[in-house]
């Protein structure tokens, strides 16, 4: 085992571990950056599709709200480019579809008029949501006490509103309502932005993708940090003593005065710690699960479905896969259609085998955009439950009754130790963004707290 000594150890190079080395390194402290993968990006990862062009199998999106991660990517030199939003939407329904333009599809007017007040009243509710501390909302305890599935049921007249809900909690939790606690759904919806900045492509989430697939911004941050990331290096242990801490992982023991570890918190709590981390942390840990999603690409010659006058997106109350995008490379030369298996549906289909999913994805296609669309040259997918240091996606999530029991302990430094990752955003918690920021912060955390002068280079905090 190689031993190394360092001002600050950092688990995990997924964007926030990156971020918050990126700023240790500018104050002047020495860090190493501990990787269990053989790869840096953590729940970004590009593909390289048979014909050529990159595709995303994790994060991808961009919003043009999200101005941390936009000033990074701009930073490392990288572009953007449009997700393709040019020509009719589709929305099937109960077996029927319709193509429409803009936001809201052709439906039901009472059924539109039933979403419309109960994403008003999401919205409303959200804003009285404290980004630092959800569980000082004013209504926090009954907010939490309480499933958003309860909230749907109660606050909807139409079962096409109930299904619009049911839909847009897998799109953006990989979960299903009665999963999640309201109160963590009103905090994710402030922290975002709002519900239609959740969900939307022109001025919302999805809005753009990076050139060249968004894990090149891990990899460009991981270039700028050279040797200090170190790749197959999954830590097992970390022990707290009155010098600092030690951690373990295989290959390498480091001594440092502190620790970031910047990894999704179910995962965090894997890791063995001595002495053990407060009961409050431990836990977290074991409530906050991490969603369930699979994503599926089909590639073909073409994006045939443009000169149709589509642009590629669909929504669907049946599915299995019930959101679709156009994710055709910004190199051209071929057509990607992307899908999703979110909640239940991807827990239902990831026990069965590759073959058996890919006909339910490719179906869905065939259904959406015709006979073409059954002969795809290429499937891709990518299940994120089977990601050993990940352990689901896209992020963590609370039950009813965590937020205001134990949520402070999210982002509450325990002795040396103290936690990033993306869950512990204030702003765009989930997202890119919220990793990188919440990085940013835990990096802060540390200089202010100070380093001991016993242990690497002494930052003046």
């Amino acid at each position: 085992m190689r031993s190394t000594t360092t001002d600050v150890v950092v688990v995990g190079a997924g964007l926030s571990g990156l971020a918050a080395a990126r700023t240790l390194v500018a104050a002047g402290a020495s860090v190493v950056v501990l990787e269990a993968r053989d790869r840096v990006g953590g729940r970004l990862l590009n593909h390289e599709l048979a014909g050529g062009g990159i595709v995303e199998v994790g994060g991808q999106w961009v919003g043009p709200a999200q101005h941390r991660v936009n000033a990074v990517i701009d930073e490392l030199g990288l572009e953007r480019f449009p997700t393709y939003d040019e020509g009719d939407n589709q929305f099937e329904h109960r077996g029927r579809r319709s193509r429409y333009r803009g936001a809201i599809p052709r439906v039901n007017p009472l059924a539109l008029a039933d979403v419309a007040q109960a994403q008003a009243r999401l919205d409303r509710m959200a804003r009285h949501v404290p980004l630092d501390a959800p569980w000082r909302a004013p209504r926090a305890t009954r907010w939490d006490a309480q499933t958003f599935a309860t909230w749907i049921a109660r606050n909807t007249a139409t079962s096409l509103a109930r299904e619009f809900f049911t839909l847009m909690c897998e799109a953006v939790f990989s979960a299903e309502p009665a999963e999640l606690s309201l109160l963590h759904v009103l905090f994710y919806l402030h922290s975002g932005g709002g519900f239609d900045a959740l969900i939307e492509t022109d001025g919302g989430a999805q809005q753009d993708r990076v050139v060249g697939g968004s894990q090149r911004v891990a990899q460009r941050l991981a270039e700028e940090l050279g040797d200090r990331v170190v790749l197959d290096a999954p830590v097992r242990r970390i022990a707290q003593d009155g010098d600092g801490l030690v951690v373990e992982a295989d290959g390498v023991a480091a001594r440092a005065a502190r620790a970031i570890v910047a990894v999704p918190p179910t995962i965090a709590g894997r890791i063995a710690y001595e002495p053990a981390l407060p009961g409050w942390r431990d836990q977290l840990t074991q409530r906050m699960a991490m969603g369930s999603v699979i994503k599926c690409m089909a590639v073909y010659d073409e994006p045939f479905w443009r000169a149709e006058g589509l642009s590629g997106q669909v929504t669907s109350t049946e599915g299995p896969v019930k959101v679709v995008f156009d994710n055709t490379p910004s190199t051209g030369g071929v057509g990607v259609l992307i899908g999703f298996l979110e909640g239940a549906h991807a827990r239902a289909l990831g026990a069965v085998s590759v073959d058996e999913r890919r006909a339910a994805v490719v179906g869905c296609f065939t259904r959406y955009f015709g006979p073409r669309a059954a002969t795809p040259s290429e499937y891709v997918e990518r299940a994120w439950a089977e990601e050993r240091w990940s352990g689901g996606g896209y992020a963590g999530m609370l039950p009813p009754g965590v937020l205001t029991s134990i949520g402070f302990a999210l982002r509450r430094p325990c002795g040396a130790i103290h936690w990033a990752g993306t869950e512990t955003a204030e702003r765009f918690s989930g997202y890119m963004d919220g990793a990188l920021t919440a990085g940013e912060r835990a990096a802060r955390e540390v200089l202010a707290a100070g380093l001991d002068r016993r242990v690497g280079e002494v930052v003046d905090a």
